[in-house]
């Protein structure tokens, strides 16, 4: 009996073993890649993750002035992470106690810190915009109910230098004006999904800078923007400008050294702003009549038909009637006989209109387009603007007349000063550009100058550079000469039309000076714009400053002198 109960119970015992192995060879071998994927579910989860925008930099140029050197660089626009501190109102026990110690670590009134507890239950925001260290501050404190959320931030550490050429990042994380905005696709950061595991293989050290935005190096030399700026605010000072601009370039490529405007403003600051006219890029989003900076253009066009020479002889009576009007010269003066450079030497105006009397319509409006008066220049910054000038094309000899020095004819300054290249680039445009390289992780892609085939000749050229070289020697710019060195360049003053109106202003007007040097062997090529200076209008405000920055960049780039 003994023997049969053992062996029903052995039989039982094989039995459940059987099951046991089955059941194991079905969970481990048969199905396993199902309960191997509920375990990993329990393991792991995914995350979406966005990369880090990119960053900007200035990269400073060497003492060659044409190579860049690695250990000058500047950031313009970083990313930098801020934190905002919160409360759980229905978590505070003692609310005196916290309103008491908190009050007194944020600088913030109890009265302020009540109304905030009050108006919820469940989350009330008691300050923004805090550092790491005020965070580990406020940690210390240990009160109850108080949290802390990180907040990816962009911030601009040269604050108000540059910041119509960075923009800004605006409050939908979408890039705003200058190369924040122009760049914003190139800067955001991609999205992806983020593995995250838990348990013992918690540790997962998968790199995701991939999906980081591309960083971005500017042409813009941080010294020679700080100096124009600098520049451009004593200016403010001295005569009250209403606005300025300043840009340098380097005339044999295009690379924008300077773009400056005035008045600035704090990009880490723009939504406190409440003039959003301040955001324009004036260099690039506004128009003017350029005075009589334009009439080296009208001598070239005349040298380069062949119209004149430079020893041609024009003989001013102070006055010129066109139809029904006269055209006068500034302040009616009489300058009787000149060759061509006396004409720009002495900005007279009869002797434009001179020169546009040799030119049939048609030639002038050519040498306007292939200039590039009537289209963008396509600098790599947002927003930029441009005249078709279709009051001008369509009128008549008068208006031709007058456009000949540089009234009834509008541009920006970035046009301005790609024309003016022309006369320092042996006879061929640049196309501006702000960004020298983009940077992807190991990958570089470097900006390739875009040089334009002959617009007026070599000779045209050799031309007008003596001329502007005597407008600083002996003319109306010899404010502008630097001793040892030999300059070109040219004055202007010009009325400011009356918005939406005939006729002009008669006590505003926009006084620049447009130069390159040295004359024979530009290295760099400013403009100096002034809007509305307090100062007499016979008053060339802009040639002192174009001979500051000059110098300036003479001595930063120790180049030798000419005698």
């Amino acid at each position: 009996m003994r023997n049969w109960r053992s062996k029903i119970i052995l039989f039982f015992i094989f039995l459940l073993a059987a099951t046991i192995v089955c059941r194991l060879i079905y969970l481990q071998i048969l199905n396993r890649k199902f309960y191997q994927s509920q375990a990993l579910g329990q393991q792991a989860g995914f995350k979406e993750i966005k990369g880090e925008r990119g960053e900007v930099f200035f990269e400073n140029s060497s003492k060659s002035h044409g190579n860049f050197s690695s250990d000058q660089v500047n950031s313009l626009a970083i990313n930098e992470d801020r934190w905002l501190v919160y409360v759980v109102p229905k978590q505070i026990k003692d609310k005196d106690h916290f309103v008491d110690v908190l009050s007194k670590s944020i600088e913030d009134g109890k009265e302020s810190i009540i109304s905030k507890l009050e108006k919820s239950d469940s989350y009330a925001v008691i300050k923004k915009d805090l550092s790491l260290d005020d965070i580990n501050a406020l940690k210390s404190l240990k009160l109850e109910g108080l949290n802390f959320e990180n907040i990816p931030g962009r911030y601009y550490p040269e604050v108000q230098l540059a910041s119509h050429v960075i923009g800004f990042l605006g409050g939908t994380n979408n890039g705003q004006y200058g190369v924040e905005g122009y760049y914003d696709d190139i800067l955001k950061g991609k999205e992806g999904i983020k593995e995250e595991k838990r348990g013992f293989d918690s540790i997962n050290s998968e790199d995701f800078s991939y999906l980081n935005g591309s960083d971005i190096y500017l042409t813009i030399d941080y010294n020679i923007q700080f100096q124009a700026e600098f520049l451009l605010k004593q200016a403010s000072k001295d005569i009250d400008i209403e606005s300025g601009q300043i840009i340098v370039l380097k005339p044999d490529s295009g690379r924008i050294l300077a773009l400056a405007n005035f008045p600035p403003f704090d990009p880490n600051e723009y939504s406190k702003e409440n003039n959003l006219d301040i955001f324009q890029n004036s260099t690039i989003q506004k128009v003017f009549e350029p005075g009589s900076v334009f009439k080296p253009f009208t001598m070239a066009m005349a040298l380069n038909e062949g119209k004149i020479t430079p020893d041609t002889i024009f003989t001013d009576t102070g006055s010129v009637k066109i139809g029904p009007d006269t055209i006068y010269n500034f302040n009616r003066e009489i300058y009787g006989k000149r060759d061509m450079s006396g004409i720009l030497e002495k900005s007279i105006n009869t002797g434009a209109v001179f020169l546009s009397k040799l030119i049939p319509h048609n030639t002038f409006l050519n040498y306007i387009d292939k200039l590039g008066f009537n289209d963008r220049t396509g600098i790599d910054l947002q927003g930029e603007v441009y005249s078709k000038n279709e009051i001008f094309k369509t009128g008549s000899d008068f208006g031709f007349a007058t456009a000949s020095f540089g009234q009834g004819i509008e541009m920006t300054p970035i046009q301005l000063a790609k024309a003016f290249s022309v006369f320092a680039n042996g006879g061929r445009l640049v196309k501006p550009y702000i960004v020298e390289k983009i940077v992807q992780g190991q990958n570089e892609t470097k900006t390739k100058p875009q040089i334009s085939e002959p617009v007026i000749s070599s000779a045209t050229v050799l031309q007008v550079t003596t001329m502007l070289t005597n407008v600083v020697e002996r003319g109306f710019g010899n404010g502008a000469k630097i001793q040892g060195y030999y300059l070109a360049g040219k004055t202007g003053t010009a009325e400011v039309p009356i918005k939406d109106k005939k006729g002009y202003y008669k006590d505003r007007t926009v006084q620049s000076f447009i130069g390159f040097g040295p004359s024979l062997k530009p290295e760099f090529l400013i403009l100096v714009k002034l809007d509305n200076p307090k100062v007499p209008k016979s008053s060339l405000s802009a040639v002192p400053i174009f001979k500051k920055l000059a110098q300036y960049i003479i001595n930063y780039w120790q180049i030798p002198p000419d005698y």
